[in-house]
């Protein structure tokens, strides 16, 4: 099959979605499904709340008995008994006398409503049992009551397949007795540095050498993705020694990424490496940094090939292979959220790729964003994405923009769920 010269970015992005899927599901415990996506339906196992009970601490009693109380003729109650949260009271009411309860203990039978302790007078005593207060409104039925089944029901679908769990997901799980989940597993990521100039950051590089940062970088951000990297050994500019390092990868992998000789010199070898052992299906994508993006299946197996320039290597990753992580573990949300930013300063390109500048986007005081370049662009250096927190888009074709045109900026630390 003839591959394509160049491809849009969308349309890579879509190629490598169609060529993964979610992966089988494991059961997990509930603290394990921080940010993760249910593979099932969850249901709780009783009501919630279990029985009706108190919002705050105050007095509960029926409303019936407060239906006159006025501030210039307030009706006073008797309290008979104190519930604290834990305990219940199975006494019963006349009609001078009340509870005192705390905040969550259940609401005896023979009240319907309760009266934050700020809205009642003490008449005498201190408040508690064997003292008097005092109303001076009513109060009606359900009045600072949560009731039972409230939030869920026995048996009630409570989080459904296919939903991202977050914190407060986790309590309301534990609270509805489901302390074990199915979710999608985690894909487990090879990441393969090529490069015979590379050695290992422990190591002081001599003269022709260089540290290998981008297997830390990608390592990085496939477990922001949600991914287990396991970084490979380095490989060196050799087709046999990649192409054996990749066919490894593939039997206990679920996706390879390999950085460095994507592009056409003649010590680039992923191209060849897929070609040779799978199915290529794309090697260069409309994009700066970044036009070499080799794509293929081997043995089943995802294979990405990103460039070894830094920041190429970094933009592909976010762009095409983050989305492809994700969906193999049940996401639904795959781009990064975008806002339009006024630009500050200036830029001009006559290169016809769509270009991925780095950006800082910040408010200005009249609460519009604004988004300043980076000082150095260059495709070799990671420090520049570090201090920066979008991609400015520069569109297809030569263009010059200039102070106050609006720009498409793709966020790099807010979720895909979150939408601006």
């Amino acid at each position: 099959m003839a591959i394509p010269e160049m491809i849009s970015l969308e349309d890579a992005r879509a190629l490598v979605l169609s060529h993964v899927s979610a992966l089988e599901a494991e059961e997990v415990g509930i603290l394990d499904m921080i940010g993760r996506v249910a593979a099932e339906d969850l249901a709780s196992d009783i009501d919630i709340a279990p029985f009706a009970h108190s919002a705050m601490d105050g007095f509960a009693l029926r409303s019936e008995q407060l239906a006159t109380a006025t501030p210039e003729t307030p009706v006073e109650l008797d309290v008979v008994a104190e519930v604290p949260a834990g305990s219940f009271y199975e006494g019963d009411l006349s009609a001078g006398q009340c509870v005192r309860i705390m905040t969550g203990a259940p609401l005896p039978d023979c009240c319907d409503c309760m009266v934050k302790y700020e809205s009642v007078g003490v008449v005498s005593g201190d408040g508690r049992v064997g003292s008097r207060v005092s109303f001076t409104a009513p109060a009606e039925p359900g009045a600072q009551i949560r009731q039972a089944g409230e939030e869920a029901k026995a048996g009630e679908v409570i989080v459904r397949a296919g939903e991202v769990v977050h914190s407060a997901g986790v309590g309301f799980l534990a609270g509805c007795g489901v302390t074990r989940c199915k979710t999608y597993r985690r894909p487990r990521v090879a990441i393969i540095a090529t490069g015979s100039e590379l050695v290992e950051p422990t190591e002081v590089p001599t003269k022709g050498k260089i540290r290998n940062s981008n297997s830390y970088a990608l390592a990085a951000s496939a477990i922001d993705a949600g991914a287990e990297p396991v970084i490979q050994p380095i490989a060196a500019d050799d087709f046999e020694g990649l192409k054996e390092a990749v066919l490894a990868c593939t039997r206990d992998f679920d996706f390879v990424i390999t950085s460095g000789g994507a592009a056409n010199g003649d010590y680039d070898f992923i191209k060849k490496v897929v070609d040779d052992a799978g199915e290529l299906l794309m090697t260069t994508v409309n994009m700066r940094p970044g036009k070499a993006q080799t794509f293929g299946i081997v043995e089943g197996t995802p294979v990405f090939g990103l460039p070894g320039n830094p920041a190429a290597a970094y933009l592909g990753f976010e762009m095409i292979i983050r989305p492809a992580l994700r969906k193999m573990q049940g996401y639904s949300h795959f781009e990064r959220p975008h806002v339009h930013a006024k630009l500050k300063g200036e830029t001009k390109k006559k290169d016809p790729r769509r270009i991925f500048n780095r950006g800082t986007l910040t408010k200005n005081d009249a609460g519009e964003y604004e988004v300043a370049l980076a000082k150095n662009q260059s495709s070799g250096l990671f420090g520049p994405i570090q201090r920066s927190n979008c991609f400015i888009v520069i569109p297809e074709g030569p263009g010059e923009y200039h102070a106050g045109d609006v720009m498409d900026c793709v966020l790099l630390d807010i979720p895909e769920e979150v939408l601006l």
